[in-house]
């Protein structure tokens, strides 16, 4: 009875058959016969492939697809399993509706996986079977590899990257773009060199990728040559190795510089005197008296080239004493900044003078009395410029603020370790002096403050949580307002060891409470 309408409704029932094999009932199809008969009777799986043979390098993990292509695909992976079915010959005769692992041991250098199919038979009646295809996994080099196995040293494509500057800052950042965007994955040999560092590819293709790569995070310049290693004149080949020179512009961030006259007022007479803010593929440059910017990229600075008047190695450290708004925050280029008068005096004058400067900052924003700020001293500096030279009748200011100083509650958290951590690219480096591995850890030291310091830096660089970091109340209780800058802890990325690591405990805990 239906509720509904209230009308009488018959039931609707599903009428049976017998096999016409062996005579049980069943659902009616189109052959009359169950599925048990109707598999003795036809295989779908006849003429597939069961038993395939697929090669494996071991040195670089990845799998040929002939003819020549090697693909890299880890156990298990989707990548892996297509590219699984697509060995398989005839397949397209059927109609492929699941395909899976079964689980083999690791080292019996077999794949097994699992194939549901489904093919119309007799009469129309759609079959489905299930068939299991058995890989024998073949060890073999690639063509690369094989090279580096027999030499090193046998490279076809050298990309030398140099900065002539007095510190490897610049590098220490490229290193971390690198790494995000996995740029030097097909590099074989990387090293490190004086003023920059050497890669060496095993292809000339791999060469120009990673040139044009660096070209679009750095203003550079590059040239490149090739020299003849062998030749057969009988069947017209010829095998080179080629030299790829690429100059990082020498202007960092947070240099002082003073510009041409004829970049000047290319420019709209901006500075001369002006701060380099931000260097990417084109270079930031702001005149902290107006807060006027402008963008200089690769190919303007290399038709009329320039070097730094101060680098961040001259910083000096000032106190503020007094800061008096000038104008409200302004946006310039994605980063905020305030005009503001000055007062301000060097902390190592302490108690020897009382030498005081006015000056005027672009930092009004950040500063307040009391607060420690890092600039160049123009006052007591003896500055040989070519460019500088050319201003006749020039006001240099005293002092040029350039960023907030937080050493005071850093050496509060001297000893404690950081709840990150950086990875770094698998370098050869020569033994080096007492006094220049100093000087390395002193810079990357500054590097991992900047980044604490600047969000837009963080951006480009992949950073992960430190195991070896125990936070402890007492730390977080006395920290508050007075704590240093740091990387938000939501950015960190999972380390994969210590990703698996951490599965592994998780299944062992909740193996131990099924117990």
């Amino acid at each position: 009875m239906d509720i509904d309408t209230g009308m009488f409704t018959v039931p609707q029932t599903v009428g049976s058959v017998l096999c016409c094999k062996c005579g049980i009932p069943m659902a009616p199809n189109a052959a009359n016969m169950c599925v048990k008969c109707l598999r003795s009777e036809v295989d779908i799986t006849e003429g597939l492939q069961k038993h395939v043979t697929i090669v494996h390098c071991p040195e670089c993990d990845t799998w040929l697809q002939p003819p020549r292509t090697w693909i890299k695909a880890q156990v298990e992976s989707k990548e892996l399993l297509t590219f699984c079915v697509k060995r398989l010959k005839n397949l397209n005769k059927i109609r492929l509706v699941h395909a899976e692992f079964i689980w083999t041991e690791p080292h019996s250098k077999r794949i097994k996986v699992k194939l549901v199919v489904q093919k119309e038979v007799l009469n129309g009646a759609i079959l489905e079977q299930s068939y299991t295809v058995e890989y024998v996994q073949q060890e073999h080099m690639c063509e690369s590899c094989a090279r580096v196995q027999a030499n090193p040293d046998q490279w076809v494509a050298a990309v030398q990257l140099r900065q002539h500057v007095s510190h490897r800052r610049t590098f220490f950042y490229l290193e971390q773009l690198i790494l995000k965007h996995g740029a030097a994955a097909s590099a074989i040999k990387i090293t490190q060199m004086d003023q920059g560092i050497d890669f060496f590819f095993s292809n000339r293709s791999h060469g120009v990728k990673f040139v044009e790569f660096v070209g679009k995070v750095s203003p550079v310049r590059s040239r490149n040559d090739k020299q003849l290693v062998s030749q057969d004149s009988k069947s017209n080949t010829y095998h080179y190795k080629y030299t790829f020179s690429v100059e990082i512009a020498p202007i960092c961030r947070e240099d002082l510089i003073c510009l041409p006259p004829k970049v000047r007022s290319s420019f709209g007479n901006l500075g001369p005197i002006v701060i380099c803010t931000k260097v990417t593929n084109s270079i930031a440059l702001l005149d902290p008296l107006t807060l006027r910017h402008c963008f200089l990229d690769a190919d303007q600075y290399w038709r009329s080239t320039f070097k730094s008047l101060h680098t961040s190695r001259e910083l000096v450290e000032y106190i503020v004493l007094d800061v008096e708004m000038v104008s409200s925050e302004v946006n310039v280029g994605g980063t905020r900044y305030a005009l503001a008068d000055a007062q301000v005096a060097r902390v190592s004058d302490f108690g020897k003078n009382d030498t005081i400067f006015n000056i005027k900052t672009h930092l009004g924003h950040l500063l307040n009395p009391g607060d420690y700020a890092l600039g160049y001293d123009l006052y007591g500096a003896n500055s040989n410029d070519e460019e500088l030279d050319k201003y006749k009748g020039l006001v240099i200011p005293d002092v040029i603020l350039i960023k907030k100083s937080y050493e005071e509650k850093r050496l509060k958290k001297r000893s404690k370790p950081r709840a990150w951590k950086l990875k770094s690219l698998p370098m050869e480096v020569d033994a080096k002096g007492r006094g220049v591995q100093e000087k390395e850890a002193s810079e990357y030291e500054q590097f991992l403050k900047d980044l604490e310091e600047n969000p837009d830096l963080v951006f480009g660089v992949n950073i992960y949580h430190n195991k070896e970091y125990q936070p402890s109340e007492m730390a977080s209780e006395t920290d508050g307002e007075d704590a240093p800058p740091t990387v938000p802890l939501d950015q960190l990325l999972d380390d994969m060891d210590n990703l698996q690591l951490r599965e592994d405990e998780d299944d062992e805990d909740s193996g131990s409470m099924r117990e």
